[in-house]
């Protein structure tokens, strides 16, 4: 089971590299001290996420899904699971089931990004994730796409840019590059 103050410590020591990042941790900050139950899916104010920012062996591209639900670019990732046991475990699992490459493992086990953004869908109550990101990679790039992507991509990492207009997006490939 994740435990919010194991967490939270982690959290707040992720160094943000822009003020959109350091709001991010603020708010996921005051998220865990205000719910015990952080990650459960049910909890309509939010949850933590765990998401997987996966780049290949060169380190010049990025696995980017996209996402049959939003219906826009973005890295992979979701919800926590009880049997995960950590944010980077949940982030682990996610990138091998949406990507099909088995072969995925942490470049560092210290948070990559931190982000926030509200979801709103027909099938649930308007809610935020507090998105935890992790730097992984892949020892391969051959994928298979799962039924929650509509397309999957290796992008390079100076092209997210022109692929999403996604801030975090951005930010991440910028951490790279």
């Amino acid at each position: 089971m994740i435990e919010p103050q194991n967490c939270a410590q982690a959290i707040a020591s992720h160094t943000p590299i822009d003020p959109a990042e350091a709001e991010s941790i603020v708010a996921t900050l005051a998220f865990l001290d205000e719910h015990d139950r952080c990650w459960q899916r049910d909890n309509y104010v939010g949850h933590l996420t765990a998401s997987a920012w996966v780049v290949n062996a060169a380190k010049s591209h990025v696995l980017l899904t996209h996402h049959r639900k939003f219906n826009y670019w973005l890295q992979l990732g979701g919800h926590v699971d009880e049997e995960d046991g950590s944010l980077l475990a949940a982030a682990l699992r996610e990138a091998r089931e949406e990507s099909g490459i088995q072969a995925i493992e942490p470049l560092q086990t210290t948070i990559f990004d931190i982000g926030h953004h509200p979801i709103n869908t027909a099938k649930e109550p308007p809610h935020v994730h507090y998105d935890i990101r992790f730097l992984l990679v892949a020892k391969t790039m051959d994928f298979v796409m799962s039924e929650e992507s509509n397309d999957l991509a290796w992008v390079p990492l100076g092209e997210v840019a022109t692929v999403s207009s996604s801030a975090a997006l951005r930010r991440m490939a910028q951490k790279l590059c």
